[in-house]
């Protein structure tokens, strides 16, 4: 339920209100907009009377939220939600660029790619230290050394670190990790997020290859519903019966949930495409779309990669990659 307030906030009418919510045993989330303060009541409202509520002096209007996800909708939230990693903000008009290899596999391979994500503009390091892999024959990460190896990148060059939990016996592993990635086949497992709204610190949740927006909301919304606001949503592509691409991009899924969300949106142009040579057409096109971030692999060597060598950019390529998504950047800016 969404109570818009009138005037000011700090009314004494305003907390009589509130009071009288949480004392029917309700949560009241307070979102202070440039024009309008709302109220936003979590629990199953349907016990509640509108035409009691809309009595109180200090209420405009009283709305019912349809949608099941309630924390994670823009209803509740007119603003977009501005998440803070280390510094580096992403969403409500800031954009950032995260890379990085797929996986950790040398300390001197990440120290160089570190080294030169700084150089060409990108603001958040990227790497798998425990990677998840369709055979059980793959090269599985470093594991625990392969944090250790991230965490020297990221005294080296000061750039914040993104990685993948695979694993909530692993979380304690985490804790100087600056955004934790949820990856596509972790996207529904549920004692995982409800794990991680426990956790204050930015959660990177991507698409699952199956699953409809909706679906990746409401699993934001168990991790919001933990009491961890800071969510990134990343569309990563989904399973189509094109076989050419490892999977299809739903660029639609921006603007859909930029509408329906004020959580930030990244795109992982990388994964979607499965191809070196069509990053760059959908970095742009993601941003285009209204994208607040990328996502994208780069490996000093891609041909000696363990893992998606034929997605990854070299440096060569990353760095024309990155010019042209800052001037792209700096256009979409001036067309608002």
């Amino acid at each position: 339920m969404v109570i818009v307030v009138k005037g000011n906030r700090e009314s004494q009418q305003v907390d009589e209100l509130i009071r009288w919510i949480e004392a029917r045993d309700f949560t009241v989330q307070v979102n202070e907009g440039v024009h309008k303060t709302i109220l936003g009541v979590v629990g199953d409202t349907s016990t509640l009377d509108i035409s009691s509520i809309s009595s109180f002096p200090a209420v405009e209007d009283v709305k019912r939220i349809q949608e099941p996800y309630k924390k994670a909708n823009r209803v509740m939230h007119l603003e977009d939600t501005v998440v803070d990693v280390s510094g580096v903000k992403i969403g409500g008009g800031h954009f950032e660029v995260m890379a990085g290899p797929c996986s950790v596999e040398t300390k001197e391979q990440v120290l160089t790619i570190a080294e030169y994500v700084k150089k060409h503009g990108g603001a958040i390091l990227r790497g798998g230290a425990f990677k998840p892999r369709t055979s059980p024959y793959a090269f599985q990460g470093l594991k625990d050394k392969g944090l250790e190896i991230l965490l020297e990148a990221k005294k080296r060059t000061g750039l914040p670190i993104v990685t993948e939990l695979m694993s909530l016996d692993n979380l304690h592993l985490f804790e100087n990790v600056d955004i934790i990635q949820i990856g596509a086949r972790n996207m529904q497992n549920f004692a995982m997020l409800k794990e991680l709204g426990k956790v204050k610190k930015p959660i990177l949740l991507k698409r699952g290859i199956a699953n409809t927006t909706e679906e990746l909301l409401l699993s934001a919304e168990y991790i919001m519903a933990g009491g961890n606001d800071n969510v990134i949503l990343c569309e990563r592509g989904i399973r189509t019966f094109e076989t050419y691409t490892r999977s299809t991009l739903d660029i639609s899924a921006v603007p859909v949930l930029k509408k329906l969300t004020h959580l930030p949106v990244i795109v992982d142009p990388s994964h979607a495409s499965g191809k070196a040579e069509l990053v760059e057409s959908l970095a742009l096109a993601s941003i285009a779309a209204g994208a607040d971030g990328l996502i994208i692999e780069t490996h000093n060597n891609p041909k000696c990669a363990l893992c998606d060598g034929a997605q990854s950019l070299n440096e060569e390529s990353f760095a024309k990659v990155m010019t042209k998504v800052n001037k792209l950047k700096e256009f979409m800016k001036s067309l608002k």
